[in-house]
């Protein structure tokens, strides 16, 4: 089926892309205040996975010209850290808000909420819904004003149809229109005390966003990202759309991969067209993220997007539209490039030919890898090229980070468990009973937040100690490296309870966070919780290859610089806003964390240190 449709996938949102016509009067917003130096734009990129040492080793090595050169004209932050937990849910909550899991409450994309309750119709990815009859136990329903407990999941289990390249969007323009169409709002957790709705992913965050704040003040705004629930950068907007992000594009990650016709990769020129059809609407194959050239394709999709915004378009080529005022997009290639092994193989079997990631602890990549930066470096090539042809580059500030790393850079600290072989157990195995009812439900097939991380909550905040003295007990097991809770998870996040009076979603309220785990486990620098032999590293915990990213501001007047000092992904949102003309303390995670905008950004002449 698909091979006979996918013949028209690209008429729209691709062909037109690379047409570098002229746009007159493309960008007609003026905010009051003029933005810093003549700032009218900002392009923000995440390089998912991308290491601080990834740029410096592109750079001595040539592989990322682009790069180097924004570099020439710009500021490069060699102490960047991310997010904790390193997530991409937290991770681009952070450059969006300027705030942290304990300010914004996203704690991963697969989490917990003491208050919320499940959704109503299982989700593509197996979190139980309270209708399902395959539910053991059964699972109560939601009752208004009562507090319940529930997983949350914001990934593309949620969306209509995840096999699906548009998730199943019934707006879509083609088969590649992924966006917020896609989202099943039957499959979204719900809240009890606003007559058990749906909790959309934009109103489960509980501050404002850069995209709030530049689209109150006339903006146009465009964003693209892996899963429809992604939208969540609108920021809250208590109803059923994130009208804060105007132009949003979404083709999910996750779904069976088909033909590209007329999509080639940049920089390596691989033709998306031979890509073989895997799986149909109803049967998983193979997704994007299980083959190196592939996920190369799957970016292709969003770059073009890009393209067609900076041209005076949407994101589909098809109609004019005003330059926005913030776009951006996320790539996943450098991610995928640094976990997969294709096809699967134990590591005695891992050659330059099957795998990606790196050769030794120095960050030199493997060529599978390399082509992957490759890929990124000519892709972001050509947005810099577009803003070129449209007089727009001046005006335009380029900021390149990730929202998270990758662990371990080093192959030979990779240790999985319980791998293939059965070498251990998670923490959440070894405390299985004492975890919440919905996590043993047989029908539940989501799983547990754990990466080279575990997040654990508990069905009994009153059995902390006895669940931290088993995982203590089995440290071998788990491969234990530290265990927060209590004082030592309070001087990082709120401490974890129900509010004293809940109330509607999504605001902090006195009392326990809902969303703060009652346990945090920290495993050895190179454990990975998974059974597999598809991937040699992951992220999401607290590791220096996790959280340490490239982080790079650029213009063509800027002063280039090199700082050393420590700085967050966190402080890109107000940055943003500054160099807008705006306010950075109008965003509610700033003025609640005191987050600063980031150092040693000049023009010409001009401080703003």
């Amino acid at each position: 089926m698909f091979s006979k449709i996918s013949a028209t996938l690209c008429s729209a949102v691709l062909s037109s892309a690379m047409l570098f016509a002229p746009v007159a009067g493309a960008q007609d917003w003026h905010h009051d205040n003029d933005g810093h130096n003549g700032i009218r734009h900002v392009l923000l990129i995440s390089i998912d996975g991308m290491h601080a040492v990834d740029y410096t080793n592109c750079v001595a090595s040539g592989t990322c010209p682009t790069l180097a050169a924004l570099g020439k004209t710009g500021v490069n932050y060699t102490r960047t850290t991310t997010s904790r937990p390193s997530d991409s849910f937290p991770g681009l909550l952070a450059l969006v808000t300027g705030g942290s899991p304990r300010t914004v409450g996203g704690f991963y994309d697969v989490a917990y909420d003491r208050v919320l309750a499940p959704p109503l119709v299982t989700t593509g990815n197996g979190l139980p819904g309270t209708s399902d009859p395959l539910n053991n136990p059964k699972l109560a329903p939601c009752v208004p004003n009562q507090v319940y407990g529930t997983q949350t999941e914001y990934e593309e289990g949620d969306e209509i149809n995840q096999l699906l390249l548009n998730g199943g969007n019934p707006q879509a323009a083609n088969l590649a229109d992924g966006g917020v169409g896609a989202i099943n709002p039957a499959r979204l957790v719900r809240d009890p005390f606003n007559n058990c709705q749906p909790v959309y992913p934009w109103n489960f965050i509980r501050t404002n966003t850069i995209y709030g704040v530049i689209h109150a003040a006339g903006g146009y705004t465009a964003w693209s990202d892996k899963h429809a629930v992604y939208s969540l950068v609108s920021g809250p907007t208590g109803t059923n759309q994130p009208s804060n992000v105007d132009d949003y594009y979404s083709p999910e990650v996750n779904s069976n991969q088909i033909p590209l016709p007329g999509v080639k990769t940049a920089g390596t020129n691989f033709d998306c067209g031979s890509i073989v059809a895997s799986g149909n609407a109803t049967t998983a194959g193979n997704d994007w993220t299980t083959d190196f050239d592939a996920i190369k394709c799957y970016d292709q999709l969003k770059v073009n997007a890009i393209v067609n915004e900076i041209n005076g378009k949407n994101h589909n080529g098809t109609a004019k539209a005003p330059v926005p005022v913030i776009l951006g997009m996320n790539f996943q290639a450098v991610s995928v490039g640094e976990k997969l092994i294709n096809p699967a193989a134990l590591p005695a079997d891992r050659t330059d030919s099957n795998s990606g990631g790196y050769e030794d602890a120095s960050g030199k990549p493997r060529p599978l890898m390399a082509k992957e930066i490759v890929f990124v470096d000519a892709a972001i090539g050509q947005m810099v090229a577009a803003l070129k042809h449209q007089g727009l580059l001046d005006s335009t500030t380029i900021i390149i980070t990730a929202k998270h790393g990758q662990s371990p850079i080093d192959p030979n600290r990779f240790f999985p468990i319980p791998g293939k072989t059965n070498n251990g157990n998670s923490p959440g195995g070894v405390i299985a009973s004492l975890l919440p009812g919905i996590y043993n439900n047989t029908n539940n097939a989501l799983g547990l937040a754990e990466d080279d991380i575990s997040q654990l909550w508990l069905a009994d905040e009153t059995q902390t100690s006895n669940a931290v003295a088993a995982i203590e007990a089995a440290g071998t097991t788990v491969g234990l490296g530290q265990i927060l809770y209590g004082a030592s998870l309070d001087a990082i996040f709120n401490p974890p309870g129900v509010p004293n009076n809940p109330g509607p979603c999504c605001f902090l309220r006195a009392g326990g966070d809902p969303r703060t785990p009652d346990i945090v486990v920290l495993p050895n620098v190179g454990v990975v919780y998974t059974g597999g032999d598809k991937k040699q590293s992951e992220h999401g915990g607290y590791a220096w290859d996790d959280t340490n990213v490239m982080l790079l501001v650029s213009n063509p007047h800027m002063q280039a610089q090199t700082v050393h000092a420590f700085v967050e992904t966190a402080q890109v949102a107000p940055t943003i806003l500054q160099l807008l003309g705006f306010d950075p303390r109008s965003l509610d995670a700033v003025r609640a964390e005191g987050t600063p905008v980031l150092p040693a950004v000049q023009f010409g002449g001009d401080d703003d240190r």
